[in-house]
């Protein structure tokens, strides 16, 4: 029988699930809501979703289901649990893994989504044959996972690599997590819409962005206008990267990565914020480490990535236990 697992990535609003191959193959991908009236507990989230997948995996007897892998904002890889996620209504620590256990006789890999997304790096992805590596997750907020020697860094208590939350200024924007000054107050698809109301308040520039509210610019937007030329969106993407490759290269200095892959709605720009991003990277680094890592967008397709990625930790799972 071919082997294949099920890959779950739990957002603020849809759950996205799925049933993927080694291959990256995709059998099958569909979505719940992660939040309704209907599903208040967490224990009847669980029971639908386990009932959805189960009709999914019945219709797909050529496959042997290996485990699932979930991805989850604040996810404790050693633990299986949520921990105190923001944007989830499920407070506290919430045993994630046990529960789902209830319901599947299979092994149950849960971490945060930026770590799926590295381990989806390293087992589909551009990272295939690099063993020492970063992923950046540019979206609402900045996520990072870090690879070093081959393996995840979870640190001793399941939560190492929220780059997004080193600081930038002390005194900075105020961030979701609390504190101010956040790298992802600035470098994210939410950052970068933020910088670009700091410009149009401080310059006369003419803009096609002062037509546009807050709730309506998006990271799509505002490349748009830069590919056209519009003065106050290249001004974004440039201060944009300026501190993106500042901090990445703090973060080369403890890792020293083969390379660095960007992915998500801001890293759509492509080469408008990869190009500026890479100077001032270079510009930053000791010397010792200039020229030698990479900046690249992910390899990971946007349609299915999230749950391939979460896929990807049974796989991890798999080959760290049978090498």
């Amino acid at each position: 029988m071919k082997k294949a697992v099920v890959g779950i990535d739990i957002g603020g609003t849809f759950t996205k699930f799925g049933i993927v191959d080694k291959e990256g193959n995709c059998y099958f991908e569909g979505s719940v809501p992660t939040q309704s009236e209907e599903v208040e507990h967490v224990e009847n989230y669980v029971e639908n979703l386990s009932s959805k997948i189960k009709s999914v995996i019945n219709n797909f007897p050529e496959l042997e289901i290996c485990g699932l892998g979930i991805g989850v904002p604040n996810g404790n890889y050693y633990k299986g649990t949520i921990e105190h996620a923001a944007n989830l209504k499920w407070k506290g620590i919430v045993p994630l893994a046990d529960l789902f256990r209830k319901h599947f006789s299979l092994p149950v890999v849960l971490t945060n989504d930026a770590n799926a997304a590295a381990i989806g790096e390293m087992v589909y992805g551009g990272a295939k044959k690099m063993r020492d590596f970063i992923v950046i997750t540019l979206g609402t907020g900045l996520g990072s996972g870090i690879v070093s020697n081959g393996h995840l860094i979870y640190g001793h208590d399941g939560f190492a690599g929220e780059l997004g939350h080193i600081t930038v200024y002390p005194e900075g924007r105020t961030c979701g997590c609390g504190r101010k000054g956040c790298l992802e107050t600035y470098v994210s698809a939410t950052g970068i819409k933020r910088t670009v109301f700091e410009l149009l308040a401080s310059s006369m520039d003419d803009s096609p962005l002062r037509n546009i509210t807050f709730n309506e610019l998006t990271a799509e937007i505002i490349a748009k206008n830069a590919q056209q030329g519009d003065t106050i969106a290249l001004k974004a993407f440039d201060f944009t990267a300026k501190i993106l490759g500042q901090k990445l290269a703090d973060a080369v200095a403890f890792t020293s990565p083969e390379a660095i892959f960007l992915f998500g709605g801001l890293a759509k720009a492509g080469e408008l914020i990869l190009n500026p991003t890479r100077k001032y990277f270079e510009e930053s680094l000791l010397p010792v480490y200039r020229n030698k890592i990479q900046i690249l967008l992910s390899e990971m397709t946007e349609v299915n990535a999230a749950v391939m990625g979460a896929g990807a930790l049974v796989w991890n799972e798999i080959l760290t236990n049978n090498p």
